[in-house]
């Protein structure tokens, strides 16, 4: 008798005989060794950047670092086709370290780590438009600059998780998420439990999974109970304080779940909000806005006083050469004014291809997606991150050094 007439003779109601498909088909995957282990990890390894796009990087020359390497000073470059010199993430922080050690009146420029005095920087990423995208380029734009950067996804439904090559399943995983770190119960792990590395050197990352939606029920539950209001904002703010001494910034991707973002927003010194440059979605972020006051009003009642080195709106998907989208920017402009990136966040086929691929354009080389593609899309990509980084500078006392460096760059890049 074919599995599902014996199913459904064996069973009454549907959804009982929906899980005995799928009990069913996992037994037998059990059975034969495969079935995976959740979450999922796409091994990935980070490609070697050119010697162009190392001299980028590091703001220097390509001339100033060949002859270190003819010199024997520094990590040794892996050596290609016509003597073409390449390194590693790991080489490349390799060099900033040598870097700074013999010019230390630049020592900032090439190892931009906060220094003793400085606080942790913690950037909450909005849920809208692009949000997740912003946050996964942010995150490793961060680290491709030098920083240590700890990413954390507060979807449920992991959707920064997947950029990152992991594959949430829709079924809790138990100590997967921070979640693990807030629980209510004696339970609770620690951050590095859940902390896991990426292939960039410098960043880790903590998964987005369905135990999320676990932790939000009960704080829901607790809320309507003789518990009172649940203690989760400041269950996330005692969580952060445990890698305070590891990170230079904390990206949070915030997701639906309201309990979370506000533990998010209590967390964070500073606020990013995202919109396509089209009225339905422009209407759309107001609403987030309301939803952004709420939380922080509530936040405030309870006697705690909410005061970020920034909230800053950046524009997303955005075709500038779109008219309707033009006035959009220009009405955002005049509305917000300084609290909107200048840079703006084109749209890109070339980040769309890299997705395909289950890679950042980060990890991808030009030919892989294009060569103007990739070169626009990077601009757009570096301008952004530049914009955000001089905000962290500005609030660790520096001057700024990204936005003007990134103009150099556009300007060899269109030249």
């Amino acid at each position: 008798m074919p599995l599902s007439e014996n199913l459904t003779m064996q069973t009454d109601t549907t959804s009982e005989r929906i899980r005995c498909y799928r009990k069913e088909i996992w037994d037998r995957l059990t059975e034969r060794g495969a079935a995976p282990e959740y979450p999922i990890a796409f091994p990935s390894t980070l490609r070697s950047f050119s010697l162009g796009e190392v001299a980028e990087i590091l703001g220097v020359s390509g001339s100033y670092l060949r002859q270190l390497s003819i010199d024997g000073l520094g990590p040794t470059p892996e050596t290609g086709t016509a003597g073409r010199r390449s390194y590693t993430l790991p080489q490349i922080n390799e060099l900033r370290a040598h870097l700074a050690s013999t010019r230390p009146k630049e020592a900032l420029k090439f190892c931009p780590r906060r220094r003793d005095g400085e606080k942790l920087q913690i950037i909450s990423v909005a849920v809208g438009s692009a949000s997740t995208t912003t946050s996964f380029y942010l995150a490793q734009g961060l680290a491709l600059q030098g920083y240590r950067v700890l990413a954390i996804d507060l979807d449920a439904r992991g959707s920064l998780s997947k950029m990152f090559g992991y594959l949430p399943t829709g079924h809790p995983v138990h100590n997967a998420s921070i979640s693990a770190v807030l629980r209510y119960n004696d339970d609770r792990v620690s951050m590095d439990s859940v902390i896991l590395p990426t292939n960039f050197d410098g960043l880790y990352f903590v998964p987005g999974t369905f135990e999320l939606f676990e932790f939000e029920e009960e704080s829901r539950v607790r809320y309507r109970s003789k518990f009172g209001y649940p203690d989760a904002s400041i269950r996330m703010v005692d969580a952060l304080k445990e890698v305070e001494d590891r990170c230079d910034v904390v990206v949070i991707h915030c997701g639906h779940e309201g309990f979370l973002t506000a533990g998010a927003y209590e967390a964070a010194t500073g606020v990013l909000m995202t919109v396509r440059p089209e009225w339905p979605e422009i209407s759309s972020m107001t609403l987030s806005l309301a939803h952004f006051q709420h939380f922080v009003s509530l936040i405030e009642q309870a006697g705690r006083p909410v005061a970020y080195d920034f909230i800053k709106f950046l524009v997303t998907r955005h075709n500038p050469r779109d008219l309707l989208q033009q006035e959009a920017v220009a009405l955002l402009r005049d509305s917000l004014g300084n609290n909107l990136l200048t840079a703006t966040a084109w749209e890109s086929g070339a980040i769309l291809q890299a997705w395909t691929k289950n890679r950042s354009l980060y990890e991808l080389s030009a030919g892989e997606v294009g060569r103007s593609a990739y070169e626009q899309a990077m601009e757009t990509l570096n301008s952004t991150n530049a914009e955000i980084m001089d905000l962290i500078s500005e609030v660790w006392g520096r001057p700024p050094m990204y936005v003007s460096r990134a103009s150099r760059t556009a300007g060899k890049a269109s030249s």
